[in-house]
């Protein structure tokens, strides 16, 4: 699970729905970038959320990068050394979750927008990503010595579909609706058991980039998982 797109502290507010289609805005920086709001075709939207404190043509960290039917996704330092230390590699998946307004009610939850399914990792100094519309960010300026990019096969969800939506019915927003088989897996920075509720609900950190979990051959996740990234392709 890979937090992305805007929140209260990075964009100050919530990605929107649109004709009920969830629209992540990447966040907004000053540098390692060259793409605007504009190249991205976000323009009016990132205005009109935010009332004009983004402008159109500010510089966005354009990251998960979705292309055709590839994603490339850049992480470094601290939660690239959380990644390794958890094992996460080829095969593995990416599920991207953000910050949301619904579209009538502009009630706030967090839901799964896109995946990734790594097909290979390497140092982007190392080994060039080869030809792309956009530079990524993680290949601009100085980066730590961990910097990663993550690519394989990938999509965003064109609807906002319940099952992609982790924050219960009513909030609040950080007390998510999770599969039954997760209690038992775990889900790394939330080893304590008190935020694991009742009625497979689960209390998630404030922060943090990625939460990890190794569902190694457990046939209920894996069915899990394929029906999430089958939800998302529709």
């Amino acid at each position: 699970m890979s937090r992305k797109g805007f929140d209260t502290g990075s964009g100050g507010t919530a990605s929107p729905i649109i004709e009920g289609r969830p629209v992540s805005l990447p966040i907004p920086t000053r540098r390692r970038s060259v793409t605007t709001y504009d190249h991205l075709g976000l323009g009016e939207i990132v205005e009109r959320v935010t009332r004009g404190r983004i402008a159109r043509d500010h510089l966005c960290h354009e990251d998960p990068m979705f292309t055709g039917d590839q994603c490339l996704f850049g992480q470094c330092g601290a939660a690239q050394s959380h990644l390794r230390n958890m094992g996460v590699g080829i095969g593995d998946v990416f599920l991207f979750f953000g910050l949301f307004a619904d579209e009538h009610t502009g009630e706030r939850h967090h839901r799964i927008f896109g995946y990734l399914q790594v097909g290979t990792l390497a140092s982007p100094s190392a080994s060039p990503l080869g030809e792309l519309h956009r530079p990524h960010p993680h290949t601009i300026g100085e980066w730590n010595e961990n910097n990663t990019i993550y690519r394989g096969a990938g999509q965003v969800a064109n609807k906002d579909h319940e099952t992609l939506r982790l924050t219960q019915p009513g909030g609040p927003l950080r007390h998510w609706i999770v599969p039954d088989w997760l209690r038992a897996t775990g889900l790394s920075f939330h080893g304590k058991p008190e935020r694991w509720l009742a009625d497979d609900r689960l209390e998630v950190v404030a922060r943090g980039q990625e939460f990890v979990a190794d569902i190694g051959d457990n046939a209920t996740a894996r069915d899990w998982l394929d029906r999430t990234l089958e939800t998302i392709r529709l």
